[in-house]
Order: C-alpha cells, then structure tokens, then sequence
C-alpha cells in the first residue's frame, strides 16, 4: 500500500500519546494501528496520571520525548520547531473532554477512544470546541475499518440490496458473566468502567453500545431517530445494567433491533450486523471479519472476501495485507488511523483529501453515539418509545 502521507509531506505524523500506558486495555492495539501503515511517528507521550511513571514508561516505550502532564506535553511541543502534529487520547471516558479541549486550546489536532463523553451535555460542549479550533477531530469507531464492513455500506449505497427495512446487530461479551463487581481484586480497567463518575452511569451503551449504534448508522448511511429500550441486569444481585435490548427506527421508517449483553458466559466477543433490503441481505460478523455474506430470496449464497474481484473502491482501500491473507482487529484499527492521517496530511500540504479516507469517524459521530444513550436512558425512566435529539450539531469543525 502506498503510503499518502509520506508523499504528500515528506515525513510521518507527529503524535504525542495520552494514556494507553501500563494496565491500558487498548493502549496497545492504538499504537500498533498508528505505525501498521507506517504513516506516524510516536514521539511523546504522557502515559499515566503519575508524573514520575509517566516519565519512566515513555522510556520504556522508546518514546522520545515522554512528559510527566499533559499540560507540560502541551506547553512544551507548541514550543517546539517539529512539534507533534496530534494528540491521541486513550484515558478513561471521565478525563476524555479535558484532554481534548486541552490539546484543540493547544492548536492541536485530536483522535479520541470512545465514547467522546460520558454525557451529551460534555459532548456537545466539545464539539463547539471542535467547530471554534478548526482542528480536524477522530473517534475510534475501529468497527467501521474492516474491509467487509466498508463492502457491506458501499453495496447498501449503490443499491445492491434494494431499500433497506431491517437492520439487527448483537454484542455479545462474557467480562461480567459473574458477579465479577464484587471481587477484591478487580482489574483495573473493570474498576473504572464499573465506577458511575468515571465508566458513565449508562456503562453497557457507552462501553459496547456506542460500536453497536455507529456499526448500524455506518453501514446503513442513516442515523437513528426514535428507541425503545429495555434494560437492566441479567444476574441476581447486580445493580447495573449488564443486558440490553433496544428497538429502534432509522430515517426512512428503517427498523433495527440492537442485542447486548456483557452477561453470555463464555462469548468470545460476538459482534455483528445483518441489514435486509427488497432484493437481498447481507450479513457480517467479527469472529469471520474477512468474510461478507450476500442472501438473495431463491437465488445461491455469494459470499465476499477479501480476495475476491471487483470489490467497491471504500473496501478495497481499506485492505493491508496481501489479499489471502486474513486480516483482523489491529488492522481495522488502522484504516481509520491510515484515513484521518492521509486528511491530515493533505491539510498540511494544502491539497484536496482522498475521498475515501473522509469515511473515519468524526465528532458528529462521537455525539450521535451520545444522543443515541441520552435516549435509550430517557426510553427506560419513561417506559415508551424516545426520540433522539434532532441533529444536535451540524457537522463541528472540518
């Protein structure tokens, strides 16, 4: 794969890590999906609340230049005659909007683990945030990065299957098939999903909900406009939510039915998505990522690959290996990784972006996500159907 943003500046992105050190679930899999394509360069970093660990894991890391604050990171690379280029933030949710407004303030720009926010107040104040910096600002929906996800909306969107009139999506995780909650030595990064005032009151929708709700809303091009949502514990003794189920309409009376849960013993995170149309179905689903499902009535099963002729532009963009080969979770982090880079890189260089690199999730996502468990909320304390906020902001910021 040709690497755009090299040619397009002559160097790699500059970033500047927050979080994502020692104990970090997904620390990790960030920084593997920055340098997969080859178009970053980590060279700073602030890796834990604790100044003097901050400084010592950086090190570790082979970071360059490892702070002890995100405002010494901050202060200090403004400064700089090669400063970072962008901030990527994977802290727990509570400290999200902090560091992001910080680092737009900063002039900056951001890529941020979801959800955006613990509450759609916090969010929408952050995208004005966004709209007044004019930095361009990432959400990591990695979901969305999978070739076969990309495949599934390029065909829904040329047409293949007809107007689309039904959408369901399962998650499925086995973390809190126990009463996990109760043990002393819980691991850290159940501690502050599980904590209200850090993980958000509503930690099932905001944890694995908000990839369900972008999953639909991506793949269909539509976003939600009404739920009815049900919820609460699976187990005995629990006293949050750890199972869902929620209906919903998309625009155009599209209707689409998300099951969660963090309850099924033994799952080996069962995530997928199947949209019904008048001429066909398709059917995706991450334990076989490589692999689209086409359904026609009467018709043999077609089955999409990676490897497979005249794949739509969208999916084709997204592929990184060599097409027999599978691919899977780091990679799909790294389309979205790759997208944001090459935008970026072509604002630097004052030219027009790839079109198919606009397709990474941005702020209005990270709010959509966030209107979409305001109203799931609002559904249950009600006991009916709630509608979503009407388009909460128009697109912030470039």
């Amino acid at each position: 794969m040709l690497n755009a943003t090299v040619e397009m500046i002559g160097r790699r992105l500059r970033v500047g890590l927050v979080g994502g050190g020692e104990g970090s679930l997904i620390g990790a899999t960030h920084r593997i999906a920055m340098r997969l394509d080859d178009r970053y360069e980590i060279i700073a970093g602030v890796l834990s609340s604790n100044g003097e660990k901050a400084v010592e894991l950086g090190r570790k890391l082979g970071i360059a230049r490892p702070y002890a604050s995100l405002s010494d990171m901050l202060n200090a690379e403004r400064e700089r005659q090669d400063p970072i280029d962008v901030v990527a933030i994977m802290t727990p949710n509570d400290s999200h909007v902090s560091s992001a407004i910080a680092a737009l303030d900063a002039g900056f720009h951001v890529i941020c683990d979801k959800p955006v926010a613990n509450t759609l107040d916090d969010a929408l104040a952050l995208a004005q945030k966004v709209r007044e910096s004019g930095r361009r600002f990432m959400v990591t929906y990695n979901y969305t990065g999978y070739p076969m996800v990309r495949q599934a909306r390029a065909m829904i969107a040329a047409g293949v299957i007809g107007a689309p009139h039904l959408v369901e999506v399962r998650y499925a995780q086995g973390n809190l098939s126990s009463l996990v909650e109760h043990q002393p030595d819980l691991p850290v990064q159940l501690q502050w999903r599980l904590d209200p005032a850090r993980g958000g009151a509503e930690n099932l929708l905001l944890d694995i909900g908000t990839h369900a709700h972008h999953l639909a809303t991506y793949v269909t091009g539509r976003p939600f406009e009404t739920v009815f949502a049900d919820m609460g514990p699976a187990l005995k003794g629990r006293r949050f939510d750890d199972t869902a189920v929620i209906l919903g309409r998309l625009a155009g009376d599209l209707r689409v039915s998300l099951s969660l849960t963090k309850a099924a013993t033994g799952a080996p995170q069962v995530f997928g998505i199947e949209v019904y149309g008048e001429k066909g179905g398709l059917q995706w689903e991450q334990g076989l990522p490589n692999v689209l499902r086409h359904t026609r009535q009467g018709k043999p099963l077609e089955v999409y690959g990676r490897a497979t002729e005249g794949l739509l532009p969208l999916a084709s963009h997204s592929i990184h290996s060599p097409p027999h080969h599978p691919e899977g979770f780091r990679e799909a982090f790294s389309s979205i990784y790759s997208d944001f880079a090459d935008v970026l890189a072509a604002e630097i260089a004052g030219v027009a972006p790839p079109a198919v690199s606009l397709h990474y999730p941005g702020i209005q996502d990270g709010v959509d996500g966030l209107a979409w468990v305001e109203a799931c909320a609002r559904s249950r304390k009600e006991g009916g159907w709630a509608p979503l906020a009407k388009n909460p902001i128009a697109e912030a910021g470039p």
